[in-house]
């Protein structure tokens, strides 16, 4: 594909099922790290990545050669079984179904940088649950209510 040009940025923004709080600041860079490189196999482009215990951002440079259900299906599936497989913690971790993929223009680029960087001091004032909604009118997405990330039990 030596002659296709794109220019793809793309946040994906998905939850720990339940919204459990499991994401620990011990395992939480190596966690980013490894999902970095599930990115860059398929040789798309990190542009950063943070978020919550319950919750990740990703921003993404997309290369057209790879769906955005297979980049989630994998980083997905395949962190979650890395979690485990450390045995980081003493449950079972699962990411919830489901996940939210949002474009931006070029222009737009850094302002989400310095938004998914500043994810501890933005969730001091809102709840994961508010901010995906507001994603979602701001993005005018149609969206059914029973599917949107569930609250914590």
């Amino acid at each position: 594909m030596s002659n296709t040009y794109t220019q793809i940025h793309i946040q994906f923004v998905f939850a720990v099922k339940y919204r459990d709080g499991l994401i620990h600041l011990s395992f939480k860079d190596e966690l980013y790290q490894y999902m970095a490189g599930i990115i860059k196999h398929h040789k798309h482009k990190l542009l950063v990545i943070n978020g919550m215990p319950d919750h990740i951002h990703i921003l993404v440079g997309m290369r057209p050669t790879q769906s955005l259900s297979d980049l989630m299906q994998d980083i997905k599936g395949s962190s979650s079984k890395w979690i485990n497989e450390r045995k980081f913690l003493k449950v079972k971790f699962e990411w919830q179904e489901g996940y939210g993929a949002f474009s931006y223009s070029k222009s737009q680029v850094n302002n989400v940088i310095n938004y998914i960087k500043s994810q501890e001091h933005h969730h001091a004032k809102k709840c994961f649950r508010q901010e995906y909604l507001e994603f979602l009118e701001l993005f005018e997405v149609v969206y059914d209510e029973r599917y949107i990330f569930k609250d914590p039990i």
